[in-house]
């Protein structure tokens, strides 16, 4: 049986990786921002020269789906590596904002 995966025990795999490998010292702030953007202009690459209608359909060639998958794992472990490093509790702060947003930007009123 597979356990549960949550965001707090995959920050600790991902510290226990680095810290297995003495990493440790290599993630500063700076240095996982370096690595974050890095991994998402990665990701931006695969869709780089796609028309939307190719983008949309991205996922339906194996290749470039596995390729996809794998950008966007490493542009979250960086992500939540950071927040690790930083003390942000990443779905707070993206809660926080959702409820900025809606404040900000209304939905408009029915027709």
């Amino acid at each position: 049986m597979t356990e549960a995966l949550d965001v707090a025990k995959l920050q600790r795999r991902l510290a226990e990786f680095a810290a297995a490998r003495d990493w440790q010292r290599y993630h500063t702030p700076k240095n996982l921002v370096a690595a974050l953007s890095v991994e998402a202009s990665e990701l931006v690459e695969i869709f780089q020269w796609l028309t939307p209608e190719e983008s949309a359909r991205v996922m339906s060639d194996p290749d470039t789906a596995h390729r996809v998958t794998d950008e966007v794992a490493d542009v979250l472990a960086y992500l939540l590596q950071l927040c690790e490093v930083l003390g942000i509790d990443p779905l707070a702060a993206l809660d926080a904002k959702i409820d900025r947003n809606e404040r900000r930007f209304p939905a408009p009123d029915g027709p």
